[in-house]
């Protein structure tokens, strides 16, 4: 199979697990709460209350109608994205949108003829449906596909600006906003706590999941005795070890400065080596998020995203 295809292949399938994960989040925990955390998602909870006075519209189960809401309130968003994305671009969003919008509406009526749910309190509402939530933007983003809705506005609203306000600054102003309809719709002034809750949530796990958890560290080495410490490190030490020439501005004297990355249960190791080679040494511990290359993540990761 050519690595493009089986990219694209990859990369639909994904979509599917993210919008499924989305769905399952946001119709047992976060929708049976009334809880508006922005997005399309909140803002079809928002609709649908205001829809609420309109006979046709009451004959459809909640559960059901919130997801065709979400198709619905997207329509124009994409229809705008015609004529100013890439249509790749747009049809790929016209994509997850609809597979986000049918998983919503189905799920909601099984939900509703089986009369599933999940009994739990506020805060367990949020942290579970935040988590899942999150590992689906996080798959969005890991995966470069778009579910619409706000960001494709924080977009348009970029250009509109002239560029003056970034893309997430301007997606916060319009999740903001949800958030505050639904304060004012379901007049529960809490519901503006909830929402921050999950949006750190969302935010914490999104970030996982596209960097990842295993985080490592990368030391700084400053010494006079580069070349020891070096040697003994690349012998002793699992990762490489990069020797960069250096100089000390106070004291005018020529270092050597050892660049490596570790894994955090080796750190406590190397300053044990560093101490015993050279007690005088200068080392530097800073926390990095990913690291590519030999002994971590591989790039071909990356591609196949």
């Amino acid at each position: 199979m050519r690595p493009d295809v089986k990219r694209e292949i990859i990369r639909y399938l994904m979509m599917i697990l993210g919008c499924a994960i989305y769905s399952v989040g946001f119709c047992f925990f976060i929708e049976p709460k009334n809880i508006v955390a922005g997005g399309m998602g909140g803002l079809a909870q928002v609709v649908k209350v205001w829809l609420n006075n309109f006979e046709l519209i009451k004959k459809i189960p909640d559960e059901v109608l919130t997801g065709i809401l979400i198709g619905l309130l997207n329509a124009p968003i994409i229809l705008v994205s015609f004529f100013r994305e890439q249509i790749k671009f747009t049809i790929n969003c016209l994509i997850t949108i609809l597979t986000l919008s049918l998983m919503t509406s189905g799920l909601g009526w099984l939900m509703n003829k089986y009369n599933w749910s999940a009994d739990v309190d506020y805060l367990t509402a949020c942290l579970f449906g935040g988590i899942m939530q999150g590992i689906a933007i996080g798959i969005y983003c890991k995966y470069r596909v778009s579910s619409g809705g706000t960001e494709l506005i924080a977009r348009f609203m970029h250009e509109l600006s002239g560029k003056k306000l970034s893309i997430p600054v301007m997606n916060g102003i319009c999740d903001a906003t949800i958030v505050l309809l639904g304060v004012v719709t379901f007049k529960n002034p809490t519901n503006f706590l909830y929402a921050l809750l999950i949006i750190f949530v969302v935010t914490k796990i999104s970030d996982a999941v596209i960097i990842g958890i295993n985080k490592s560290k990368m030391v700084y080495i400053i010494t006079t005795k580069g070349d020891e410490v070096g040697h003994y490190l690349v012998h002793n030490s699992p990762r490489g070890v990069t020797l960069l020439p250096g100089k000390g501005m106070y004291t005018d004297t020529d270092r050597q400065v050892l660049i490596t990355v570790v894994r955090k249960s080796q750190v406590n190791q190397l300053k044990i080596w560093v101490k015993d080679l050279d007690p005088n040494a200068f080392m530097i511990v800073s926390e990095t998020n990913e690291v590519m290359g030999n002994g971590f993540k591989h790039f071909i990761d990356e591609d196949e995203a």
